[in-house]
C-alpha cells in the first residue's frame, strides 16, 4: 500500500473527472537518492500524437515505462483510459495491484522500444504472433491472419518467414511494430525507436509511424527526430533535468520556443536555429 493524496478532480474510487485519455498527475521517479523527474504533468487526448525531446537523461525513457509499469512511480498518478495504472484506489490510498492485474493493463499498451528485442529463434510472423496467442490465448488461426496484415501494413508481407537476422535493422524495427500492434493496443509508446538505425533507415521506421498516427492511433514518441515531431505531433514536450521545460505546439516549440534552454537545445541538435526545423 502506498499512501498518497488525491487529486481533487478524482471522486473516491472513479476515474479522474478531468479530461484526456493519457493523464500524468504530478508524477515522480526516483531510484534511489538519484532523482529522474520530478512534478510531470502531461495530457493526451484520444488519437492524438505527443512527442516528447530532450537531453540524454531527461527522464523521458523512464517516464515512458511508467506509463507502462514498466517501471513504478515513486509519487504521483498515472491514468489510461480513466483507469489508474499500478495501482487500485480508494479513498486517499493506494493499492498496488497484483503482477496479473498489471499484466492485463499492459497488453492495453503497446510498447516499441529503441532495439528491437525480437525472438531470434521465431520468424517475423511468428514474432508478431507470439503474444496474441500466448497471452491473450486468442485462436490461432486468427491471430495468423491478422499477424499477415499487420505485417503488409508495415511492407513487410515477403518477410512473413524471415529471421530477424536476415532482416535489416529498419526491417526488425518494422517487425517490432507490428508485433505491439497485434495486440490491438488503447495508446501506442515509441522510445526512439530510430535510435539504433543507421540514418538510411529511419524513413521507413518513421512512415510507418506516420501512418499510424494518420489512422488516429494514441501515441506517446520519445525522439530525436525534429522533423517528424514538427510533421506529425500534435503536442511537443521538451524535458531537461527530470521537469517539462517547455509545451505546446509543435510550432511554439521548436519554432519559436520561449526558454532558453530550449533554445539552446534545439540550435545544438539542429545546428541552425530553431526557425529552421
Amino acid at each position: 500500500m502506498v499512501n498518497s493524496s488525491v487529486p481533487s478532480s478524482v471522486n473516491g474510487d472513479g476515474p479522474p473527472t478531468y479530461g484526456g485519455f493519457v493523464r500524468i498527475v504530478k508524477a515522480s521517479k526516483w531510484f534511489g537518492s538519484t532523482r529522474v523527474f520530478e512534478n510531470i504533468d502531461m495530457v493526451v487526448d484520444r488519437g492524438k500524437v505527443l512527442c516528447i525531446i530532450g537531453p540524454s537523461g531527461a527522464g523521458k525513457s523512464t517516464l515512458l515505462r511508467c506509463i507502462n509499469s514498466l517501471e513504478r512511480l515513486s509519487a504521483g498518478r498515472i491514468y489510461v483510459g480513466g483507469e489508474l495504472m499500478g495501482f487500485r484506489e480508494r479513498g486517499d490510498k493506494l493499492y498496488e495491484l497484483t503482477d496479473k492485474q498489471i499484466s492485463a493493463q499492459r497488453s492495453k499498451i503497446g510498447m516499441v522500444f529503441q532495439r528491437f528485442n525480437l525472438f531470434p529463434h521465431m520468424t517475423a510472423i511468428q514474432n508478431v504472433a507470439e503474444a496474441p496467442i500466448r497471452v491473450l490465448h486468442q485462436d490461432k488461426a486468427d491471430v495468423m491472419r491478422r499477424s499477415r496484415e499487420l505485417l503488409a501494413r508495415v511492407g513487410l508481407s515477403d518477410k512473413e518467414k524471415a529471421y530477424p537476422a536476415h532482416l535489416s535493422g529498419g526491417q526488425q524495427q518494422r517487425v517490432a511494430i507490428a508485433r505491439a500492434l497485434a495486440l490491438q493496443p488503447q495508446l501506442m509508446l515509441f522510445d526512439e525507436p530510430t535510435s539504433a538505425l543507421d540514418p538510411e533507415l529511419c524513413g521507413e521506421v518513421l512512415d510507418v509511424m506516420r501512418q499510424l498516427a494518420h489512422h488516429g492511433i494514441t501515441m506517446i514518441v520519445v525522439t530525436h527526430e525534429m522533423g517528424f515531431a514538427r510533421d506529425v505531433g500534435d503536442e511537443v514536450v521538451f524535458m531537461d533535468g527530470g521537469a517539462v521545460v517547455e509545451q505546446g505546439t509543435p510550432t511554439d516549440v521548436l519554432e519559436h520556443p520561449a526558454e532558453e534552454r530550449t533554445k539552446k537545445f534545439l540550435g545544438s541538435v539542429l545546428g541552425r536555429s530553431p526557425s529552421a526545423v
